[in-house]
């Protein structure tokens, strides 16, 4: 109940009241034909999104609401962990790719060349980013240990989107990335994030569970 209330007060304190009269708010009385999860049935007819393509969604004005009061949370408590936020590009050049060995053999990345015919790609993820910025100014195990964090869209070429905005060819994802000087750093910056996880999935009056990962 407690977490429930917290929940109720964050989401209410991010975001300026607006005017249901001159709202964009298209909602539904039918279940769309279109969507299979609950989830997915709710969100279009409460009015929050509206699908473009498969995969692909526009959030409307109350769904964009929901984006920013939960990124609200996002930054308080990874901030609170040491964390600093940046912002990576979507577009990467392939060479980051190819040194990192992952540019073959994952299906799932958006490849396309620039007018020049240099090969380039979508984000899906930031890790060949994150290694390439940290090569350049991580000068010494004195600058450790370092979080960095981003609320970044991430793009996704998936074979069968599905579950609504679950899983998608387009979607936003709060990624962070620890630096450390040690095993132990990393042990620590682990703990910190998973402290700082459920202190979020709290915040925002979910329920979940902790479960390990392969």
């Amino acid at each position: 109940e407690g977490a429930q209330q917290e929940a109720r007060r964050s989401l209410t304190a991010a975001a300026p009241a607006m005017r249901l009269s001159t709202s964009f708010v298209p909602t539904l009385r039918e279940d769309p034909t279109e969507a299979e999860a609950l989830s997915h049935k709710l969100m279009l007819r409460a009015g929050l999104v509206r699908q473009l393509a498969a995969g692909i969604y526009v959030y409307l004005p109350l769904g964009q609401r929901v984006i920013d009061k939960i990124t609200a949370i996002l930054r308080e408590e990874m901030n609170a962990i040491g964390g600093q936020e940046i912002t990576m590009p979507v577009l990467h050049p392939a060479e980051i790719w190819q040194k990192s060995g992952r540019w073959e053999g994952i299906p799932e990345i958006f490849r396309l060349k620039d007018r020049f015919g240099r090969d380039m790609c979508l984000g899906m993820t930031h890790e060949e980013v994150i290694a390439w910025l940290a090569a350049r100014e991580i000068r010494s195990y004195r600058d450790l240990p370092q979080i960095w964090y981003q609320i970044q869209t991430k793009e996704r070429d998936e074979a069968r989107p599905r579950s609504g905005v679950l899983r998608t060819r387009e979607f936003l994802m709060k990624d962070s990335y620890t630096l450390d000087r040690d095993v132990a750093g990393l042990d620590r910056a682990y703990v910190a994030h998973a402290q700082a996880y459920r202190r979020i999935f709290d915040r925002c009056g979910l329920r979940y569970y902790v479960v390990q990962s392969d």
